[in-house]
């Protein structure tokens, strides 16, 4: 059959990125601490040379399916070398989300659940060199330190959302573990977000939050300061999801 993919294409315009995304597929999770099946949203895409008039999109799906379902984020610079091998293109950028779960216990009592967040992996192989972002995102509780402090008891509080991206490299593109990125992310907080909570465990939660009050320019300095400190390419991102205020908060910082 002819490969109308493969024909020359005369106008001389590359294409910077084409192929697919929104491929939902199973695939099982496993960075060597975690290990979950589940159902990630990939896309894979590829720079097109000038003169060539399409990809093959067909052997994307295939890519996924021969080195994707069992994925390790540390393998991901293997994944980008044979997916550009087989779809002969100068830069690929494949990207794997899905929900993952961290086991956490309450407070007072030791109550286990699990605690879920989202992850995504995001791998570019450009002319040889790779970058690979890990994303990972905690909801978490903020008090305000403005609310505390004028107030004659209590303070308002509200659940944030706090998103880590961590950049390794070829040489270690996996430099912070999720269950590592949680521990930052619950810590930079007045308080985690714990599905499993009974009385004595409510009121540990609600205490903590009120003796460490933070705005969410406090909540991203301090994971920025934690990934300064651990030498971590990154990038943060809070929004509180405020209670009292018909708007929300945000706040980043790359570092």
């Amino acid at each position: 059959m002819p490969d109308i993919q493969n024909e020359h294409d005369s106008r001389g315009i590359g294409v910077d990125e084409v192929g697919i995304v929104g491929l939902r597929y199973p695939v099982c999770f496993d960075d060597g601490r975690i290990r979950q099946q589940g159902i990630a949203d990939i896309s894979v895409t590829v720079r097109l040379q000038h003169d060539r008039r399409g990809t093959h999109m067909s052997r994307m799906v295939a890519i996924v399916h021969e080195h994707a379902r069992q994925f390790a984020p540390r393998q991901m610079p293997q994944l980008l070398k044979a997916g550009a091998y087989e779809l002969d293109a100068p830069a690929i950028t494949v990207t794997l989300a899905l929900p993952v779960g961290v086991e956490v216990r309450a407070p007072a009592t030791g109550a286990r659940s699990w605690s879920v967040h989202d992850v995504k992996v995001t791998g570019r192989l450009d002319e040889g060199a790779v970058e690979v972002v890990t994303s990972v995102t905690s909801e978490v509780t903020s008090l305000c330190p403005c609310s505390k402090a004028i107030s004659d008891y209590g303070a308002h509080n509200q659940r944030s959302r706090v998103t880590l991206d961590v950049t390794g490299d070829g040489d270690e593109p996996y430099p912070l573990p999720v269950p590592a990125a949680v521990a930052i992310l619950d810590g930079c907080a007045s308080a985690p977000v714990i599905p499993l909570v009974k009385r004595p465990d409510e009121r540990a939660l609600t205490m903590r939050a009120f003796d460490r009050p933070a705005f969410v320019e406090d909540m991203a300095r301090e994971v920025s300061a934690v990934c300064r400190a651990q030498r971590l390419r990154h990038t943060v991102r809070v929004r509180n999801l405020e209670s009292i205020h018909s708007h929300d908060a945000v706040a980043s910082i790359r570092g």
